[in-house]
């Protein structure tokens, strides 16, 4: 008897109700708890036996009937195993197929691309996988839209026509319910039904007779079930005599009501499907997933589905052209309205690092794989690839022989001293069972127990947690008929000979649990895990230390604590710059921060811009305490950062690691900036920072705006060439629409007096700015409503670049209102164009382009971009109207442009 079979019954004979864990069985039988596990997992997967989730895992046995279900799960059963939200519905579904005698026509509701069609079709194979019709039954969509303006037409379709019933009708047709005897006839859209052709339903839905068109004496049968659906109200749409008839009503879901679990369970068979169709390997970035995940699918699973379509087949096609080295979906590539899906609450972040994990860089989808695989892309990589990359680097760089072995050895080494740290601090027993397959987790398990009693020696936590993700990548790296190779397996073998005869014993347990041959090289790599468990770890004072220093109020302290809460740890420090403190005060508190923790191994100044980038010198010179600075920080810089320094990397190779990385993930060097700017109205007092703030206070309670969008932002100043300066400063970061101050600037930003505010005289005035400003950020929608042939909200970002490039050209700065109307005329412009309507003439064209020659050419250039972009000639008439923007000389009759 094999030994699948002995676990089984033993698991049958002891029946206990709540069920068994693995290693009570294993002690029951005599046999290693790990070989027990392995036999009880095959076991489920055979659906003889189902486990429990959590630890401990608790195995029991499913009776006769439970595995016939499971072997004979039908097509409808499948879908709500995966999809909980449609159980009523397919609940209903099954009520309405099983109806004897032959079934209840049913009425299916849902908004478009929910799937109607899908479910119909499901329907109709569960009712011949359970009998109710034959196995050749037809399923015939119609779709009532197509004929919705020809009734006559349509009801021809449905029913069939009888030569000679209208002129050109030269011979008997039949109609779709005589070709759907026995099956199903789906109507699609069916409130485009018109009312004859719903009251010609009556008869044959309730006695199964019907005419065709121009008979008057016979009477035709068919056995048909009607299945129809509509996106629309039906007591509003279809004749109550109609709907009466119908007694099935099953309502599917929008994609926004299916949960986040669920739309990802969609999202990984649909790149499943794509993967089969290329018959290829697909990788698709997390951030793709994450966008997917969360972005507005207006149109459902259909939308979703097409979407995904597109960007792998986008993929397939940079494939091909040699731009990507494999079939991989990356988050620049796909549309912005999937990319905003990035941006979306926090609760969806929240999911995306729970079902994806924030360190993974792409999952990988085969048509082969049952389970998604993530993949790590970072540079350390594990063991295997910094090995192959390393001496391949050494060798290219002529170093060979016993150099290239020393090299080698210190670089095993100070990964698994790093690797031990490293799953310490990120990860517990707890959840170790969501990283590694549990078999790997009983193996380990069963590894550390012998271990300990033949090293006569007690492993700490970390050897547990290290060894079990090192197997797992190993594993993986076999089945992927990978090699693993230890360059100093001999040496290892030669000093520590005792550790590696007991890994060699842990290989053949391993080899047991999987039923996979592992290479005696894995054996070296395994008795670094004993050897080096010995080692003190390092504690947090002996790291290098982190330190992030920007301008403002709490940037720094914001991007401290979002590092630390991603990683879980507090090692990151924030240290605001508040522009009214000066660069010597904040320098006094960076030193006695550093002076306080007395860390010998340095610190890393991760800082904004301008003297904060000198700190790093001053310090180091007056207090002996290595620094490193990295300017123009980010919060992806000080993740980084942070966790080069928690993996006990050193000051070096943290800043070289860090400063080579860019503002954004390599999967998202591509896309496109957002605009997070905010538009400032800044109050400046010279009374102090406390007289500022009230003057914000006041301003705050007589304006109406949106705190995203527009801040006040209040300075104290000594002078005017200070607040000069201080503009300049504030004007890098934000853009500034008006000023409240004491002296009278030489600026063309529009400014007003503290008597003036606070009489409200200026008040008004303000909220026109912000008004006007409000009105031009939000030009996308309003284009969007007012343009037929383009999408109003992306050409708004490509309009803004065109008046970019020529303010930038003409070293001008555009008033937001004349901004506005610009907006409105080259998008109009661009659909007149694009839908080939008729354009206006501009008089006199050929005097004002010899007259304003540097203007025009300035204005052609800036919307050569436009023309390739959207495939459109943009004429000299209209360049001429757009140059009357911006010729100050000119006054525009907007009832010709519009």
């Amino acid at each position: 008897m094999k030994r699948i079979d002995i676990v089984y019954e033993k698991l049958l004979e002891l029946a206990i109700n709540n069920g068994i864990d693995a290693q009570s069985l294993a002690e029951v039988l005599g046999l290693s708890r790990a070989n027990v596990s392995s036999e009880l997992n095959k076991l489920c997967e055979m659906g003889k036996v189902r486990k429990t989730t959590g630890r401990p895992v608790l195995f029991t046995p499913i009776d006769n009937e439970d595995v016939d279900h499971v072997k004979y799960m039908t097509t409808l059963d499948k879908l709500l195993k995966d999809n909980k939200s449609l159980k009523t519905a397919g609940e209903q579904a099954k009520a309405a197929i099983l109806y004897p005698p032959r079934g209840m026509h049913t009425l299916i509701l849902g908004d478009t691309g929910v799937g109607k069609t899908m479910f119909a079709g499901i329907m109709h194979k569960y009712a011949m996988e359970m009998g109710k019709m034959p196995e050749e039954s037809p399923f015939i969509t119609f779709n009532c839209a197509d004929y919705s303006n020809n009734p006559q037409l349509l009801i021809s379709q449905l029913f069939g026509v009888k030569k000679g019933a209208y002129t050109g009708a030269d011979s008997d047709r039949i109609g779709l319910i005589e070709k759907a005897n026995s099956g199903i006839l789906f109507l699609d859209e069916v409130h485009r039904l018109p009312a004859e052709g719903q009251e010609m339903f009556f008869t044959f839905m309730d006695k199964g007779i019907f005419r065709r068109l121009g008979e008057t004496d016979l009477e035709r049968k068919s056995s048909v079930l009607i299945i129809s659906a509509t996106t629309e109200n039906p007591e509003s749409s279809l004749l109550k005599t109609f709907t009466r008839r119908i007694p099935m009503i099953i309502r599917i879901p929008g994609l926004n009501e299916r949960g986040m679990e669920e739309r990802f369970g969609l999202i990984t068979n649909f790149f499943r499907e794509e993967s089969f169709r290329l018959d290829r390997e697909i990788r698709v970035s997390v951030n793709s997933m994450r966008a997917f995940l969360s972005y507005i699918c207006q149109n459902n699973v259909g939308q979703l589905r097409t979407d995904i379509q597109l960007a792998c087949a986008k993929a397939y096609a940079d494939l091909l052209s040699h731009k990507k080295d494999d079939v991989k979906v990356n988050s620049p590539d796909l549309p912005n309205y999937i990319r905003e899906g990035l941006y979306r609450e926090t609760e969806h972040r929240q999911f995306w690092n729970k079902l994806i994990g924030i360190n993974n860089h792409y999952c990988i989808f085969s048509k082969d794989d049952v389970k998604l695989i993530f993949d790590n892309e970072k540079s350390e990589g594990n063991i295997y690839e910094i090995i192959d990359y390393r001496v391949n680097q050494l060798k290219n760089r002529g170093i060979s022989g016993q150099e290239l072995e020393d090299i080698i050895e210190k670089d095993i080494e100070n990964y698994f001293t790093q690797y031990f740290h490293g799953v310490n601090s990120r990860l517990n027993i707890g959840s170790l069972i969501n990283v590694v397959d549990e078999i790997i987790i009983d193996v380990v398990e069963e590894i550390i127990k012998y271990s300990e009693l033949k090293l006569n020696r007690v492993f700490s936590q970390k050897v547990y947690l290290g060894m079990a993700i090192h197997i797992e990548a190993s594993v993986e790296r076999i089945k992927k008929n990978k090699k693993i190779i230890n360059p100093q397996l001999y040496k290892i073998r030669s000093e520590h000979s005792t550790e590696f005869n007991v890994a060699l014993e842990c290989l053949k347990m391993i080899e047991r649990a999987i039923d996979i041959s592992i290479p005696i090289d894995e054996a070296g790599f395994l008795t670094m895990f004993f050897i080096l468990d010995n080692e003190p770890e390092k504690d947090d004072f002996d790291k290098v230390g982190v330190i992030v220093i920007a301008h403002g109020n709490s940037t720094a302290t914001s991007m401290a604590e979002v590092t630390n809460q991603l990683l879980g740890v507090e090692h990151a420090v924030g240290i605001n710059a508040p522009l009214n403190d000066s660069p010597q005060s904040v320098l006094i508190r960076v030193k006695e921060y550093v002076k306080s923790t007395n860390n010998k191994n340095g610190f890393i100044l991760l800082v904004d811009m301008g003297s904060l980038s000198t700190f790093g010198d001053i310090i180091e010179e007056e207090l002996n305490t290595p620094m490193r600075v990295i300017q123009l920080v980010s919060t992806l810089h000080v993740i980084e950062a942070t966790r080069k320094a928690m993996l006990g990397y050193g000051i070096d190779k943290i800043y070289s690691d860090v400063k080579s990385i860019k503002k954004i993930d390599d999967e998202d060097k591509n896309e496109e900036p957002i605009d997070d700017k905010k538009y400032v109205i800044l109050t400046a007092c010279t009374t102090g920072e406390g007289s500022a703030i009230a003057i914000k206070k006041f301003l705050g309670s007589h304006l109406k705006f949106d705190n995203k969008i527009f801040e006040i932002l209040p300075i104290n100043i000594i002078g005017k060439e200070e607040i000069n300066q201080r503009i300049k400063r504030v004007g890098r970061e934000k853009e500034i629409i008006c000023i409240i101050s004491p002296f009278d600037l030489n600026t063309s930003i529009p400014q007003y007096g503290l008597e003036e505010v606070l009489n409200l005289m200026a008040i008004k005035k303000i909220q026109e700015i912000i008004d006007i400003q409000n009105t031009y950020l939000k030009m996308g929608e309003t284009l969007k409503h007012h343009l037929k042939n383009v999408d109003g909200i992306r050409m708004f970002e490509d309009i803004k670049k065109v008046i970019s490039s020529i303010e930038g050209e003409l070293k001008i700065k555009i008033n937001t209102d004349i901004m506005i109307g610009i907006v409105l005329h080259i998008g109009c412009m661009i659909d007149r164009f694009i839908g080939q309507e008729s354009l206006v003439e501009y008089n006199c064209k050929e005097e004002y382009i010899r007259d304003n020659q540097e203007l025009h050419n300035c204005i052609k250039n800036s919307l050569k971009f436009i023309n390739k972009k959207y495939d459109i000639n943009i004429t000299e008439d209209e360049i001429c109207f757009i140059m009357n923007f911006f010729d100050s000389s000119k006054t525009i009759d907007n009832s010709v442009l519009a």
